[in-house]
């Protein structure tokens, strides 16, 4: 018999997984940030004003990253443990980018500090690079599927109880070399600092700056346009992983992603109103001086990026595919916690719209003047 509830439960938690990271994504102009220090900043006192720009929202990010990592091994700990028990060399290297990105911030103004401030901004530099690109390819696998296998019957293995088994020994780090993965990361990459170079330009006080950032806007647009455009492209043309909800039995579908769109006319509309607000953003920043639109081409990266989300996994789709054995795919209903525990944190997820107006309120409050040079003179704690 069919349990509706916990259908409708997990699918509820692939919702809130895909908001997670698609609010990640927008907060990765921290990262975005810190690859345009040296570009935006001609001085000692410029890239002070810059870091500390960033220094007021790492955290924020840092914890979203934490939070859609935590969220998603209670709600489908069998991809938690297949993907970070398997691919873990890629996730190594995305932990060590967000440790380096904490420790620069803590120690790079510290008296005695005897590795000096380029130490710590190059380490800044390597996580705005390293952690937005790896990010990207890393999720563009929910779309190209990774080399692993599932076998739940290893349980009653006393010697050896592993579920599943990685069939590359790259572990992860082969993901980097699929041209549609990676195509994804790039964009990631340069969607970051676009978004930064919006946020330097309305919450920075610095004419130099501003000027600068603006040409940014610019040079960084062309290049996400490119790899974007071809990850869009090449995903509605590809072959999906899709499942029959019948049998479960994972098959190959043309144009799947292509069909879950048109299947999902909301999410549809979520996508194309995404990408309109970031290129609405974009242009309207370049064409005007002094218009906010971090917040359009912020809330347009939410919007774009949880409608990829949603098509990765619903509609009859696997998320994290295999494409050692189609069999050992991954769905929201065979990954899923059990029935109670999505229940319970269903009730903890009520929270979620307090912690959004918290974190709102915190951002309004620290952006209620816009820094500059003189600030970081007074300023008793500078990044």
């Amino acid at each position: 018999m069919i349990d509706s509830t916990y259908i409708l439960l997990q699918q509820y938690w692939w919702l809130i997984i895909s908001l997670l990271g698609s609010i990640l994504v927008f907060l990765l102009f921290v990262q975005g940030g810190q690859t345009l220090i040296y570009t935006l900043g001609k001085n000692e006192s410029e890239r002070t004003v810059l870091v500390n720009a960033l220094g007021r929202k790492w955290e924020l990010t840092f914890t979203t990253l934490v939070t859609f990592g935590g969220a998603f091994f209670a709600s489908f700990p069998l991809f938690y443990s297949t993907s970070f028990g398997g691919a873990y060399w890629v996730w190594i290297a995305i932990l060590f980018c967000f440790i380096i990105q904490a420790v620069s911030y803590e120690f790079r103004t510290k008296p005695n500090n005897f590795l000096g401030h380029r130490t710590y901004e190059a380490f800044l530099q390597i996580n705005g690079l390293l952690g937005t690109i790896l990010l990207g390819t890393a999720v563009a696998t929910f779309f190209t599927g990774s080399q692993f296998s599932v076998n739940k019957m290893n349980l009653t293995n006393i010697g050896n109880p592993i579920i599943s088994s990685w069939q590359t020994p790259w572990h992860g780090l082969e993901a980097a070399l699929n041209l549609h993965n990676l195509s994804l990361g790039l964009a990631v990459f340069f969607l970051s600092r676009i978004l930064a170079s919006l946020y330097f330009m309305n919450h920075v006080n610095s004419e130099n700056i501003f000027a600068r950032a603006k040409k940014q806007l610019l040079y960084n647009t062309i290049p996400f346009l490119v790899f974007f455009l071809t990850f869009v492209v090449w995903l509605i043309l590809r072959d999906g992983f899709a499942v029959n909800p019948t049998t479960g039995q994972v098959f190959m579908e043309p144009f799947k992603y292509l069909h879950n769109l048109t299947a999902m006319p909301v999410v549809l509309g979520l996508f194309l109103i995404g990408v309109v607000l970031v290129l609405w953003g974009i242009g309207k920043s370049l064409l005007t001086n002094y218009f906010n639109g971090i917040w359009f081409t912020g809330i347009g990266t939410i919007f774009a990026v949880l409608a990829l989300f949603l098509i990765a996994g619903y509609n009859n789709t696997a998320y994290y595919p295999s494409t050692f054995d189609l069999q050992s795919s991954l769905t929201i209903f065979n990954s899923s916690s059990s029935k109670f525990t999505l229940k319970v944190m269903s009730v903890v997820s009520l929270l979620v719209p307090f912690v959004i107006a918290y974190i709102w309120y915190v951002w309004k409050s620290m952006n209620s003047k816009k820094i500059d040079a003189e600030e970081m003179k007074n300023e008793g704690h500078i990044y």
